[in-house]
């Protein structure tokens, strides 16, 4: 597309001349000396050009943080230029000159975008956190300036008015349906006055989401314990203690230990510390941060919310959660409300049986005290140990993360669908720790690149994600570049890397998430891959998870690290066995989580400004989820998903997507299990289609009928009444 981009130049200097009428010699040198820096630009940025690389794949190598502004500068302006093209065009409105030229518009911004985001989550740095804040007004108003424009919208709508007489395809009519609902949820229909309004209120939220989720990554690097006596780490590994001694003299303190928190209320290393004042301080440095302070999100929660709300009243709505679920499966969130209220007895009964073991472990102990949060995670390990005799450091043994991936997530892919991974040293990454892949369709046919982004690292943002450098796209013949990031701690120097099963389980569920962008097969990007709604994209990722237990897949990975014999049996079958162990905490927490991000959206826009804390045990309360020792999986304050992310009013889908993906692995094994023609048909069905029919139906041509819960109590381990 070199002659769009080189018009789209020309017209935006073009513009700039009409605007100044009476040009003067002195202008006219200027203009031709900005002419020649922008040629000179081009010619040294290689953001503007497509990457010569396979599929576009990004050239790390090559790509410099100052190439990221001009390249946005450009792509908005080029975009803008392609935008007005589209509503001077004088000819008949037709579906190809105006839902097509939208589609292929933006090829520059979305470049830039795409790598640019990725990698601020994947290693940021201070100039791209600049950057980022610098960005989000102005990518706003950018997009108000295409989906509030009065003329490009009444295009839009005179094709939409006339749908049924188009004679579209069933991808069109769907991509006309998507781009019409989002002009309107857009605030096309406003008058001027609203439309302003919907700007200065998109503006506001983008730079608090920003401030968010910086001021969270800041505190990632600042909010940390550390621990002067190595006696105060009972309970950990050598190893443990070796990674924590090397993060204190990374940090400064030589001859310290530094506990990092992550991304949870949770923190992993409470199931192991017996020193009870060191576990509190760790839970209160999770569970507290972010309230006050240079970093404190206090403030923004509240000014997120009433701003969502405002925007949502705006647009017709009585709620933000009102309006964000009408695009969702959920629909309403009364559904969501519902779906939880018939969860929480039988959780709250699980939750009571589970205390009552941990209590009567601590009355046992040589200490006598009331349960708290922050003992939780180490007595109930302790539990487990009884119930199971199982002892996870053993556990990790069997879990090695390159036979994990290997022998695991890649060699289940190539049972279920065919594709084969292929190492590609020869392209360039963006850190030393990613590794690229090739991948290979049972065919022999070239598929996508694969970025395997696996290990924890200073500039990361917490958590386990999937994302596209490139999108799949027929109209574009655009093959998918996708990354999957993980927050892996890696093993010692000259030591494995041994992993736990939530994290074996986890890099299958990224790769699930990655396939979903590998395997799609649609011709409209906007409508391609992962581009579907919040409460459907877990499901194929979801899906997966359950793989990593199936009999002939276990036995092809789970290994032992220095030895190479297979998990025994005896251990196997405790590890099957205490999956449902600790399902009540794990879910109450995630429940109570998805219940405040629903309720700080269903708050109406005349609702006073909110105190976090109060607001929160408000909702607990309201919902009978209050138990003092199960906080919510995220607290507000550094609950990205909700306030900084993209799923606010909807972290509930997690629990959505899950009962259409318990009940799907259920159909397959039903059907036989690990079998090329029953991944074959959801790679049909489900991975290949996107977003390019109506997603219920998509789930129905795979299984049959629409799902229903009981396959995902079993999963759960909750379907047996506490009486």
């Amino acid at each position: 597309m070199k002659t769009l981009l080189a018009t789209a130049i020309s017209s935006a200097l073009l513009l700039s001349g009409c605007s100044e009428p009476n040009v003067n010699a002195d202008n006219k040198q200027q203009t031709t000396a900005q002419s020649i820096s922008a040629q000179a630009q081009q010619a040294t940025n290689p953001l503007l050009e497509k990457s010569t690389l396979q599929y576009e794949t990004p050239d790390f190598a090559v790509i410099k943080d100052e190439h990221f502004l001009p390249a946005f500068n450009q792509g908005m302006a080029q975009q803008m230029a392609q935008v007005q093209n589209i509503i001077n065009n004088t000819a008949p409105t037709t579906f190809e000159n105006t839902i097509v030229a939208l589609e292929q518009s933006g090829e520059l911004l979305t470049r830039a975008s795409s790598i640019f985001y990725n990698l601020a989550g994947s290693s940021s740095n201070p100039a791209r956190r600049e950057l980022q804040k610098e960005l989000a007004p102005k990518l706003a108003a950018h997009r108000d300036n295409i989906f509030l424009n009065d003329a490009l919208f009444k295009k839009v709508a005179t094709l939409f008015d006339k749908i049924d007489s188009l004679a579209l395809t069933a991808q069109e009519t769907r991509l006309l349906d998507v781009y019409y609902k989002r002009f309107v949820r857009s605030g096309a229909q406003l008058n001027d006055e609203q439309k302003q309004q919907i700007r200065d209120i998109n503006s506001s939220l983008s730079t608090l989401t920003t401030q968010f989720s910086q001021n969270l990554l800041a505190l990632s690097k600042s909010n940390v314990v550390i621990v002067k006596d190595q006696k105060e780490l009972a309970g950990l590994s050598a190893g443990q203690i070796e990674q924590f001694a090397n993060a204190a003299t990374e940090a400064g303190h030589e001859g310290q230990y530094l506990i990092k928190i992550t991304n949870t209320t949770r923190q992993p290393v409470l199931a192991s510390l017996q020193n009870r004042d060191l576990r509190e301080k760790v839970w209160r440095a999770s569970s507290e941060r972010a309230l006050d302070g240079e970093f404190s999100n206090r403030d923004i929660v509240a000014q997120l919310v009433k701003l969502r709300a405002q925007k949502a009243k705006l647009l017709g709505y009585n709620s933000w959660a009102e309006f964000s679920l009408e695009s969702q499966m959920a629909k309403k969130p009364q559904a969501v409300f519902d779906m939880f209220a018939s969860m929480v007895p039988r959780l709250t009964q699980n939750v009571a049986l589970e205390a009552a073991d941990i209590q009567e472990k601590i009355n046992a102990s040589a200490e006598q005290f009331e349960l708290k949060p922050w003992d939780w995670l180490y007595y109930a390990e302790q539990v487990r140990q009884d119930k199971y005799n199982l002892d996870e450091k053993a556990v990790k043994e069997y879990f090695e993360f390159n036979r994990v991936l290997e022998d695991g997530v890649f060699f289940t892919m190539n049972r279920l669908y065919g594709i084969t991974f292929k190492p590609r040293n020869d392209l360039p990454v963006y850190h030393p720790d990613v590794k690229a892949y090739e991948v290979f369709d049972a065919n022999g046919e070239s598929l996508a690149i694969f970025f395997a982004d696996y290990f924890a690292r200073e500039g990361k943002r917490g958590g386990a994600w999937m994302s596209s450098f490139v999108k799949q796209s027929g109209l574009n013949g655009q093959k998918p570049v996708v990354v999957n990031v993980m927050n892996i701690q890696k093993g010692a120097k000259g030591e494995p890397t041994l992993i736990s099963y939530d994290e074996t389980t986890t890099m299958f569920h990224e790769l699930g998430h990655g396939l979903h962008g590998m395997l799609s097969k649609v011709k409209y990007p906007t409508l391609s891959g992962t581009s579907v709604s919040r409460d459907f994209v877990e499901f194929p990722s979801t899906f997966e998870e359950d793989w990593a237990m199936h009999p002939e897949v276990i036995a092809n990975y789970a290994k032992h690290y220095q030895t190479s014999e297979p998990i025994p049996d005896e251990l196997l079958e405790k590890v099957i066995k205490s999956r449902s162990f600790n399902q009540g905490f794990d879910t109450l927490e995630y429940v109570s989580a998805a219940l405040l991000d629903m309720e700080w959206h269903s708050l109406p826009a005349d609702a006073p400004l909110q105190d976090i804390e109060k607001f929160e045990q408000d909702v607990l309360t309201k919902h009978g989820v209050n138990v003092p020792f199960v906080p919510p999986r995220y607290k507000s304050a550094f609950f990205s998903h909700s306030m900084g992310g993209g799923y606010s009013a909807g972290y509930y889908a997690y629990m959505w997507s899950e009962i259409l993906a318990a009940d799907a692995f259920a159909y397959v094994q039903e059907q036989g299990g690990l079998k090329r023609e029953l991944g074959d048909k959801y790679r049909k069905e489900i991975l290949e289609v996107g977003n390019s029919r109506d997603l219920m139906e998509s789930f129905k041509a795979f299984r049959g009928q629409e799902p229903d819960t009981s396959a995902l109590l079993k999963r759960r381990g909750l379907t047996a009444t506490v009486e």
